[in-house]
């Protein structure tokens, strides 16, 4: 069938993801590895007063916008705008808070995954569950408001997601994918719901402080396939104001950006784990076995199926890259040799393949924000050298590279010792789309192999519409088969084996990355 065949009779899955940098709408057939038609919306986090938020009316702002892309998309490749389709899936950063009253009114500005004021509450819900409860997690952000007496905690009706939240307000249906839900609160792998031991004993912890449960106070929890509602007239009208789309079209359950890359690189089955690379980065490995002992380095949270994951997320991924790349693109314009920004990435990235293995002694620091694997509570961005260091193009943005996968690799090292293993890694991101050059910088950083696919850009915004697409499959295939059997079954992926030299000279540089974490903390501590 065509794709105007395919949008014309309704047989599409619509894939949304707000992402940090950039809210994408993708638009999948009756093959879900075709992307039919895409569209997108640039937006940043700001820091107000003290913590990193978006606007929620820039949230719609944002969906609108790539929702009229994507429909102009499709229009000029296929001739036809489409006002149905057969199955939505929303997805969006993990963790953070978003705290709504009975009335469904925000009582706090959105709280997002970046912040790191929650440490009092993270260090007491660790030591009380006896699981890592890291920074970032919806729990610990509620926990700090409840240790910090804040005044809108007595109000609480509701704590959800960013997911969360735009599903329900395009659904009316307040509930979660269990991936997401794993980063708000402990998932029991038993029951694929809140572990209800650990709901007990924070019942027990906040006491009185709370107005209700800590359980009522959070979405309900659903596996992929699962039916998790239907698109109202009002949720349609905040998608497509122009009234083009149509409500009753059912939704799959909202997700994080964790499972959704899991979707986008087949690594929802044990000994199978995937990078994403963005704002933020993070590794996800599905786990055969629970790990020996708690690690601060490691989150354990669920695919979107429910199976456990351990989760090595950092807060800093690429946007210091993409701050020096803009500083390229503006000196060709102001040389007089205007280039886009793909051209430059694509000759910066190519020119790293040049560099000497251990980036010439240079070393590069990403951290915008804090990094708790790293141990710092802010983010100073840094370049450091050494007199006798190669200062060259090509070992700078080898450097900047390698520094975007530094703290990653900091907390790869503890899996490793816990004895995890992995027959494949997958990426995705933009990062990845320069082909041979990040991908092969990973594999000598993880010293595994690296495969990167075809839709690997596309990213999370394909993976939550090929869980919308699944919800259609669900009783007749589990979520790894169906992405075995129909999604990747013709998929065009590339593996990157390790290069010894990179592996070498990447540890090397390891070395020096974190024995100068030092010089970080006396930045933030100065600066």
């Amino acid at each position: 069938m065509s794709a105007r065949d395919d949008i014309a009779a309704g047989r599409t899955s619509l894939g949304i993801e707000l992402g940090s940098t950039r809210i994408k709408a993708c638009l999948i057939g009756s093959d879900p590895s075709e992307v039919l038609a895409t569209g997108s919306f640039a937006w940043e986090n700001r820091l107000e007063d003290g913590l990193w938020t978006y606007d929620l009316d820039e949230v719609w702002r944002g969906l609108q916008h790539a929702y009229a892309d994507l429909v102009a998309d499709a229009d000029e490749r296929h001739g036809i705008r489409p006002d149905a389709v057969g199955a939505i899936g929303i997805s969006a950063m993990m963790h953070g808070y978003l705290a709504f009253d009975a009335a469904g009114d925000l009582l706090v500005p959105f709280r997002t995954w970046r912040n790191t004021n929650t440490g009092r509450a993270a260090d007491e819900l660790s030591e009380l569950l006896g699981v890592n409860i890291p920074l970032r997690w919806s729990i610990a952000h509620l926990h700090q408001a409840v240790l910090d007496a804040e005044p809108h905690v007595p109000q609480l009706d509701f704590v959800t997601t960013l997911a969360g939240y735009v599903h329900w307000r395009l659904t009316g249906q307040r509930v979660l994918g269990v991936g997401d839900a794993s980063g708000m609160f402990p998932i029991d792998a038993a029951t694929g719901d809140y572990d209800e031991r650990m709901l007990r004993a924070y019942g027990t912890l906040a006491g009185d402080r709370l107005p209700t449960t800590a359980k009522n106070l959070l979405p309900a929890v659903l596996p992929a396939g699962a039916g998790a509602g239907t698109l109202t007239a009002e949720g349609a009208a905040l998608l497509d104001p122009t009234g083009g789309l149509t409500a009753g079209i059912p939704l799959c359950p909202p997700e994080g950006d964790a499972g959704t890359g899991m979707v986008a690189t087949n690594s929802v089955a044990p000994r199978t784990g995937n990078v994403s690379a963005g704002t933020s980065i993070f590794a996800m490995v599905v786990l055969e076995r629970p790990l020996t002992a708690v690690h601060h380095e490691l989150d354990l949270v669920t695919t979107p199926a429910g199976d456990p994951v351990a989760m090595v997320h950092c807060n800093n991924g690429a946007s210091e890259l993409a701050a020096w790349a803009g500083l390229f693109t503006r000196f060709a314009a102001a040389a007089g040799h205007p280039v886009d920004d793909d051209t430059v990435f694509d000759a910066l990235f190519r020119e790293a393949l040049q560099g000497e293995p251990d980036a010439g002694g240079l070393i590069a620091y990403n951290h915008l924000a804090g990094e708790p694997i790293a141990g710092l509570t802010e983010g100073r961005p840094l370049f450091v050298r050494t007199p006798d260091s190669a200062f060259t193009l090509a070992n700078f943005m080898r450097a900047q590279l390698y520094g975007v996968f530094g703290t990653l690799a900091l907390g790869v090292k503890v899996l490793q010792s816990e004895g995890v293993q992995l027959d494949r890694m997958f990426a995705h991101g933009g990062m990845f789309r320069t082909a041979g050059v990040s991908q092969r910088f990973l594999a000598g950083a993880l010293g595994a192999p690296v495969t990167v696919g075809e839709l690997a850009s596309e990213g999370g915004a394909w993976g939550i519409a090929v869980l919308a697409a699944y919800l259609s499959h669900a009783e007749e295939s589990s979520l790894g088969a169906y992405l075995d059997e129909t999604v990747f079954a013709a998929a065009s992926l590339v593996t990157a084996d390790p290069d010894p030299a990179d592996v070498t000279g990447f540890a090397t540089y390891l070395d020096r990355y974190r024995a100068g974490l030092a010089i970080e903390a006396a930045a933030v501590d100065s600066l």
